[in-house]
């Protein structure tokens, strides 16, 4: 079956109602492009991961709402891959299944839907794992805003991996994979409700490969973090209140483009709070610091990897920055959101 068979090209109530009409949309917009193993109500799991002694099985789900659905770098369909993806990475997971809900608006165009779909089959693919299930509705004019995405993901966590925020300790050193806003200061822009003119696209990437090379050579790796929502500084805050240590960032070390500066400068936002859909922090002892930022640079996501800042005993559950004029400042959890509807 091709586009072609669709006889509408927006989305109707028919679409989600059970029938004939429900049953086009499903197979030309959505299966045939993610290609699943049948069309049962579950998709059935195997994997030879699975039965190694000791692997364990991780699992997360998240729901993607970004507004506008498309912009530079990227669409919901892209980040809501790339974020479950990442979810499982950040563990130690080798991401292998994800599946897929979507909640139609009424009135939406099919096409778009289908480049949605696209994309999210396209990062998939880079990114080495399965959509292998899920599940449409449609619901009316106003009760929704064109896609929303819900994700969820299975991995396996290798044998002997066991990174978690409480194993941070005093002297581990912080680790960016590259510069930070860019998702937030994108979604900015291409919203047009401001006259921002900024060349800046989403940082929006899978990061498994990245996690997989970093923990070839740094074994040892304490915890990481993607810094989506609430950006680095609320998940160096979570890893800091986490185990029960300080964090001291430098600023002269942050990694940022001029534009998203001049950004958040001109908005008055604070770039350390601004999303990012493929930057991760993670926390590595100081012994193994060079192998994990050498095997990062060594991948497309991780050539601006740097390193920001480290755990001290000091402040303990606080993260604090020592700025550019040689003071400090509290850097403290996200109150509130800079910016709705970003990822």
């Amino acid at each position: 079956m091709t586009a072609k068979s669709l006889r509408d090209t927006a989305v109707t109530l028919s679409h989600g109602g059970g029938g004939k009409a429900m049953r086009d949309l499903i197979e030309v917009v959505f299966t045939s492009v993610f290609e699943p193993d049948g069309m049962e109500d579950q998709a059935r799991l195997t994997a030879a991961a699975l039965a190694e002694p000791g692997a364990r099985l991780a699992f997360t789900t998240d729901s993607f709402v970004v507004d506008p659905v498309e912009f530079p770098g990227g669409d919901i369909g892209k980040i809501a891959v790339c974020g479950t993806v990442n979810d499982l990475a950040v563990g130690g997971a080798q991401p292998l299944w994800l599946s897929a809900a979507f909640i139609l608006e009424e009135g939406v165009e099919i096409a778009l839907v289908q480049r949605v779909v696209a994309s999210m089959a396209r990062e998939a693919a880079a990114a080495g794992v399965r959509i292998v299930t899920g599940d449409t509705k449609v619901v009316g004019r106003g009760s929704a805003d064109k896609i929303f995405v819900t994700t969820s993901g299975v991995g396996v966590i290798p044998p002997g991996r066991d990174l978690a925020a409480g194993h941070v300790r005093p002297g581990d050193v912080a680790i960016v994979n590259g510069v930070l806003g860019d998702h937030g200061a994108t979604i900015l822009a291409a919203r047009g409700d401001m006259a921002l003119s900024a060349e800046i696209s989403s940082d929006c990437q899978s990061l498994n490969g990245l996690m997989e090379a970093v923990l070839a050579v740094a074994p040892n790796t304490r915890a990481a973090r993607d810094a989506t929502r609430g950006g680095l500084a609320s998940a160096l805050n979570e890893i800091a209140e986490a185990a029960g240590v300080g964090v001291v960032l430098e600023e002269t070390a942050i990694p940022m483009r001029d534009e998203v500066r001049g950004t958040c400068e001109i908005l008055g936002l604070d770039p350390l709070y601004l999303a990012n859909e493929g930057t991760l922090v993670l926390f590595v002892p100081e012994a193994e610091a060079e192998a994990a930022l050498a095997a990062m640079r060594g991948t497309s996501a991780g050539r601006g990897a740097c390193i920001v800042g480290r755990a001290v005993a000091e402040h303990p559950g606080r993260v604090v920055m020592t700025t550019l004029f040689g003071g400090t400042r509290i850097v403290d959890m996200l109150v509130g959101e800079q910016l709705p509807r970003i990822c």
